[in-house]
């Protein structure tokens, strides 16, 4: 299940948000005032949807967004013509004054996207290559013992970067070995 993070400049608010989200049973992974936590708690997760308001304490949603790994999802509550201007792949624009109708609708929606991009990460995992599962396997046993790291620390470690980056994980595993060869 996707980790929904919630984020207004007002804590009353987000608190309210979050709180018609878990009644209608979506797990809320976190409730932040800026920006910054926001990034914080996504950095931890694979994948999530963040739920924000036009503008935080600490920056606008478009910044947050460009901070965000691809994987995530944007729901922007705010008035339509702050949104509506410029379309920025990755965020979708409710309208204020809010619906719980239509927050639920929009996040049921968001959930069975991120569901289906989940799958086809599995699936195209499973269809890598002997050559390309060993060197990812290499890459992993490199940092395991330069680093110190479990074999599930440096699979997390190849998935960040993969995922930070915007490369595959056979291309990351590349560059890792690339660079600790050196």
């Amino acid at each position: 299940m996707s980790s929904i993070i919630v984020v207004f400049p007002k804590k009353e608010n987000a608190t309210n948000i979050r709180n018609i989200l878990v009644r209608n049973g979506f797990g809320v992974m976190a409730v932040c005032t800026t920006g910054a936590q926001a990034i914080q708690y996504a950095d931890d997760l694979d994948d999530g949807i963040i739920v924000c308001g036009y503008k935080l304490s600490d920056m606008l949603y478009t910044e947050l967004r460009e901070y965000l790994p691809e994987t995530f999802e944007m729901l922007l509550v705010a008035s339509p013509e702050k949104w509506h201007d410029g379309r920025i792949p990755g965020v979708i624009g409710l309208g204020t004054p809010i619906k719980v109708f239509d927050l639920v609708n929009t996040m049921e929606m968001l959930m069975r996207t991120m569901e289906r991009r989940r799958k086809k990460r599995k699936a195209d995992l499973k269809n890598r290559n002997p050559k390309q599962q060993a060197l990812v396997k290499q890459a992993k046993e490199l940092l395991m013992e330069r680093n110190h790291m479990t074999e599930e620390e440096a699979h997390r470690y190849l998935q960040k970067c993969s995922m930070d980056s915007g490369t595959n994980m056979v291309e990351t595993a590349q560059m890792v070995l690339s660079i600790m060869a050196e």
